[in-house]
């Protein structure tokens, strides 16, 4: 049984999803397993994941989604997948591994290093030294938007949309994915917005102290991405409706709650 599995969704990925590169990498790397989920793909990419499946049936595995029900929703039926299962972490990367695989002992070591972190969030950083590749217009938006996002969440986050994170399987991870999320696009954000909600409503550790960021050593922009440049108005809606279910004053934060709780 993996120690840590790795979620990644798919949406009409069949020309991008490096099928090979992931088996390569759970065969060289038995600690670590892989759910593919396919988000009721229209092309050939149940087809490569089946396949991908058949090379390492210990280590990959997939989870059929049978109509598109976007990313955020994808990946919350595969973390509550993979939850069920015995491993310690679970998390979840971008199906065209911008964040390459290389990077994920890191992460699983930020978690082995402390156990009073929960979660672990990768930061695309330039600095020197690292391979961070990405086109200045969405350089520049993503910095914006993650500004924005600080503000509304009162935290310090510096990339809230990288698509590398990793959690510590326990009763905070399921609780963070027991119910749909209100965005789409950011449900990274919403994410930190249920964290917050839980510990104002618990106590506990802090999010600054179960929450650690990552700076990647690499991260290469891969041509064919799904966003684009009008998204960030939408991303900015979702971030109004995240923080007016979770973290204004009299909000229900109802995506915070624990399961069965009154």
């Amino acid at each position: 049984m993996p120690r840590t599995v790795v979620v990644i969704p798919c949406f009409n990925e069949a020309r991008r999803l490096p099928g090979d590169e992931i088996v390569s990498y759970a065969q060289r790397h038995p600690d670590v397993g892989f759910l593919l989920v396919n988000d009721g793909s229209t092309d050939d990419t149940l087809r490569l994941l089946e396949k991908t499946a058949e090379q390492a049936p210990e280590h990959v595995e997939v989870l059929d989604l049978p109509r598109n029900s976007g990313k955020a929703e994808a990946v919350r039926q595969g973390m509550q997948r993979a939850l069920q299962s015995e491993a310690s972490y679970c998390g979840y990367l971008d199906a065209d591994l911008a964040t390459p695989l290389s990077e994920m002992p890191r992460f699983i070591e930020c978690l082995d290093a402390d156990p009073e972190r929960e979660i672990v969030y990768g930061a695309r950083v330039a600095l020197l030294g690292r391979q961070i590749v990405r086109s200045p217009v969405r350089h520049y938006l993503g910095r914006v938007f993650a500004t924005v996002a600080s503000m509304v969440l009162g935290l310090p986050v510096y990339d809230t949309q990288c698509g590398a994170k990793l959690f510590r399987a326990g009763p905070l991870a399921r609780e963070l994915f027991a119910e749909p999320f209100v965005a789409n696009w950011v449900f990274d954000v919403e994410v930190l917005a249920r964290v917050i909600a839980a510990w104002r409503r618990d106590g506990g550790l802090p999010p600054e102290r179960i929450v650690y960021e990552l700076p990647l050593l690499q991260w290469v922009d891969v041509a064919g991405s799904k966003v684009k440049g009008g998204d960030f108005l939408r991303a900015i809606g979702e971030l109004v409706q995240i923080r007016s279910r979770y973290l204004r004053r009299g909000g229900s934060g109802r995506g915070a709650q624990r399961p069965g709780a009154a």
